[in-house]
C-alpha cells in the first residue's frame, strides 16, 4: 500500500445546503419551548412542529402555540418534501381527542390548529377522529376556535368533507403543495385536482366555513405556474393562500432548486391578494399554522369588510 494512501480524502457524504441569511432562526432553548414539549410528551401528543422540523418551533412553543398531529406519528404516504416517517402506522389512539382538547385548555388557547399523518389504512382515513377532536375541543375549551389541516382522504374524500363539515371548524384547511407539474415527483400519492375538489366541495357544504390552502416555493416551479394554481385555487373559491420557502429537511429528500428572496414572496403575494384572496400570507418562513390565531382574526375582520362593502 502506497503510504499517501490512508491520508487520501473519504467520499463525502451528501451535502446540506447552505441557507441565505433570510432563511436562518436561532435554536430553540427558552423556558416556554421546553415546558410545551413536556407537556405534549406528558398528554402522549405529537405536533407537526417536530415531525415536520419546522424553522419556526422555537418561536411558537415559546408563546405556547403548538399544532396538535393526530392519528400517530406514522404517515402511509412517502412524499419528497414530508420529514414525517413512513410505515404501518399503530391502532389510533382513543385518548387523542381529549387529550389535545386537554392541552387547548392547559396551554391557553384562543385558536388551535389540527392537523393529521395520512391514514389510507383506515375505512374513513381518520376522518372519524377529526369529528372526535373537534368535540372534544368543544366540550372543553368552547371558546377556542378550530383550524384543520387535512389529508386529501383518498378516494374516501365525500363522506370525509360531509362529517368533519358537521362538527363545524372555523378554518378548513388542506394544502396544494406544489404545482401540478410536480406532483409526480414531489406528492406521488396525491392528485392536483383532488385536492382542488376537496377545498371546493367544503364551501359547497358550508360556505361560512373559511378554506384555506399552501403552496412551498423552491421546489423548481415557474412563476406563471404558480398564477394558475392561484386562479385554481380562486376558482375553488379559497379564502386564504399561505405561501413559504421549501426547505429540505434531511440529504434524501427532494432537494431545494431555489430560495426565493423575501421581495419574490412579496411580489407573488401582490398577485394574490389581486386575484382576489380575503387573505395571503408569504414569506421564506410562512408555514400552514405559522401566526395561525392572529391570520384568523384578520380572516375573520377581512370577511366581515366585504360584507359590509356589498
Amino acid at each position: 500500500m502506497n503510504e499517501m494512501s490512508s491520508l487520501a480524502p473519504k467520499p463525502a457524504g451528501p451535502e446540506r445546503q447552505r441557507k441565505p441569511d433570510w432563511i436562518r432562526v436561532k435554536a430553540p432553548t427558552s423556558t416556554g419551548f421546553a415546558e410545551t414539549k413536556a407537556m405534549m410528551r406528558r398528554l402522549n401528543l405529537n405536533t407537526v412542529c417536530e415531525e415536520a422540523a419546522c424553522p419556526n418551533i422555537g418561536e411558537c412553543w415559546t408563546k405556547k402555540h403548538a399544532t396538535v398531529m393526530i392519528l400517530g406519528d406514522t404517515c402511509t404516504r412517502a412524499c419528497a418534501f414530508c420529514n414525517v416517517k413512513t410505515g404501518m402506522p399503530r391502532a389510533v389512539d382513543a385518548m387523542e381527542p381529549q387529550h389535545t382538547a386537554d392541552a387547548a385548555a392547559e396551554l391557553g388557547l384562543e385558536h388551535i390548529v389540527i392537523t393529521s399523518v395520512d391514514r389510507d389504512d383506515l375505512p374513513d382515513g381518520g376522518a372519524s377522529q377529526f369529528v372526535k377532536v373537534i368535540q372534544a375541543l368543544r366540550r372543553t375549551t368552547p371558546n377556542t376556535t378550530i383550524e384543520i389541516l387535512t389529508p386529501d382522504f383518498r378516494n374516501k374524500a365525500q363522506a370525509a368533507i360531509e362529517s368533519i363539515v358537521e362538527a363545524g371548524p372555523e378554518v378548513y384547511n388542506h394544502n396544494l403543495e406544489t404545482v401540478p407539474r410536480l406532483y409526480p415527483t414531489i406528492r406521488p400519492g396525491a392528485r392536483y385536482y383532488a385536492s382542488l375538489r376537496l377545498l371546493e366541495s367544503v364551501k359547497r357544504h358550508d360556505p361560512s366555513i373559511f378554506t384555506k390552502s399552501g403552496v412551498m416555493l423552491g421546489l423548481g416551479e415557474e412563476r406563471l405556474e404558480v398564477h394558475q394554481v392561484m386562479d385554481d385555487m380562486r376558482s375553488a373559491d379559497i379564502d386564504f393562500l399561505t405561501m413559504g420557502q421549501y426547505l429540505q429537511p434531511t440529504p434524501r429528500h427532494a432537494k431545494v432548486i431555489d430560495f426565493v428572496p423575501p421581495a419574490g414572496f412579496d411580489a407573488f403575494a401582490a398577485i394574490a391578494r389581486a386575484k382576489g384572496f380575503l387573505l395571503v400570507a408569504s414569506s421564506p418562513l410562512t408555514r400552514s399554522s405559522y401566526h395561525a390565531g392572529d391570520d384568523f382574526a384578520r380572516l375573520r375582520a377581512a370577511r366581515e369588510a366585504q360584507l359590509a362593502r356589498a
